[in-house]
């Protein structure tokens, strides 16, 4: 609850809705002098207030109170990954973490391996962007060999796996929503 200021949300929706302090204050049904202590972080508004200047502002009375995000938190330098080794495959984070409702990673797929000894299945919808190399992907009853450039989509509990039969590295970027792999 650190990063959440119900003051500077009030201001910026004030002002992308071209309203003065005057003007909301006097349609929220609150004195200027109120308003300003709010915006400024002085004062803390009730709930009923809140209400009130969520229906002025049409906006919902939830939107004051979500956290805000750092965004120097949403950044991830290429040398700052998270690295993720399972058996020989290694994967590279490139979201900054698994929290949201989307992750992206790059596997790096060795020569002569797998992701899996059989074909798996999970929850979250896939897309998958060949970086480097050459890979076979078994969709199903199918298989089809990708190369740099290639992509694919797997929908949600279809049954795959990624195979490197091949003499290099195969490099994969992919995104998962929900994040599970």
């Amino acid at each position: 609850m650190e990063n959440i200021d119900i003051g500077k949300k009030v201001e910026r929706f004030r002002k992308e809705k071209g309203l003065s302090s005057r003007e909301l204050a006097k349609l929220a049904e609150i004195t200027p002098s109120m308003l300003s202590q709010i915006e400024r972080g002085l004062a803390n508004p009730s709930i009923q207030t809140l209400k009130v200047l969520a229906k002025v502002l049409e906006v919902p009375t939830f939107s004051f109170l979500l956290e805000e995000t750092k965004t120097s938190d949403l950044v991830v330098r290429s040398n700052q990954r998270k690295n993720m080794i399972v058996e020989n495959i290694t994967y590279e984070l490139v979201s900054p973490e698994f929290t949201g409702t989307l992750a992206t990673a790059i596997m790096n797929l060795p020569p002569n391996s797998s992701s899996s000894e059989e074909l798996l299945e999970h929850k979250g919808e896939e897309v998958a962007f060949i970086l480097e190399g050459k890979i076979k992907i078994y969709l199903d009853d199918d298989d089809y060999l990708l190369e740099a450039g290639d992509s694919v989509r797997i929908p949600k509990h279809m049954k795959h796996k990624w195979e490197n039969p091949f003499d290099e590295t195969a490099a994969i970027l992919f995104s998962v929503t929900p994040p599970a792999f």
